[in-house]
């Protein structure tokens, strides 16, 4: 297990529940992020299993994201660091919350050459939960700016509500939606990390991420967290569907065990 011995200061602390965001550098060691990257890069070559890919190469969603969804549940070298300690409990530090649990994991790999952006979005329309509570840590393993698919974050853009979902292929202007057109897009945060290092952001703060010009993959590794007692709203989801879940019941169990 990947221990919790990570301790974020006050003023981190206090910036991700001002603004919705924040980076943590040197998240991992050199020898950690070794590691990762070999564990991923075995998880991305994998077929079959309990993890789902989202598409194939060349598929419209391909090209924005090549994506892996609960690698966990098939290498346990990344369930290693997806139900560590660390990512979770910087998170309960960051948000509070008594409990944290794993909605799933997901590695997301830009590829080279036909790359798309990742349209401005929030993550929260998507999930099947009642309450606001969840969160996400996105993990580089590879050095991340402009060129190759880094992520830029809209401070405060977290307490902005009721938006509809964005299709990430064919996407429509979120800043266009009803109850975000007063936010400005040019107060947006670029965050440039070198490897090892990770974002913490709310599932209602907009991002979005750069095209992959390079001609290696852009390799990430995200989790998304929740508080203990979120509770499930009935809604279809990759994650939720075919587990009996009946509406308002708190999410739980073995496939989304309490972390932190």
């Amino acid at each position: 297990m990947l221990r919790a011995n990570f301790q974020v200061s006050e003023e981190q602390a206090a910036f991700y529940r001002e603004n919705g965001f924040v980076q943590i550098d040197d998240l991992l060691s050199p020898e950690e992020l070794a590691e990762l990257r070999e564990y991923m890069d075995e998880t991305m070559n994998y077929q079959g299993g309990r993890s789902m890919q989202t598409d194939q190469a060349g598929g419209a969603y391909f090209k924005v994201l090549n994506q892996r969804v609960n690698t966990w549940r098939d290498h346990g070298g990344m369930a290693k660091f997806v139900l560590g300690e660390r990512f979770a409990d910087v998170g309960k530090q960051l948000t509070g919350y008594e409990g944290i649990r794993l909605f799933h994991d997901h590695a997301l790999l830009k590829m080279p050459g036909d790359s798309k952006v990742t349209p401005w979005h929030q993550d929260r329309p998507y999930w099947p939960m009642n309450e606001m509570n969840a969160f996400s840590i996105w993990v580089a393993l590879d050095d991340v700016d402009e060129n190759n698919g880094c992520m830029m974050f809209v401070p405060k853009s977290q307490r902005i509500r009721n938006l509809k979902g964005v299709d990430l292929v064919t996407p429509e202007d979120i800043f266009g939606q009803d109850g975000a057109k007063d936010v400005d897009r040019n107060t947006a945060v670029i965050c440039r990390m070198k490897a090892g290092s990770a974002t913490f952001h709310d599932g209602m703060t907009f991002h979005f991420a750069h095209a992959n010009k390079t001609d290696k993959p852009r390799r990430a590794l995200a989790i998304v967290f929740m508080a203990d007692g979120t509770t499930y709203s009935g809604a279809g989801h990759v994650i939720t569907d075919g587990l009996g879940l009946e509406k308002g019941e708190a999410l739980g169990g073995g496939l989304m065990p309490k972390l932190a």
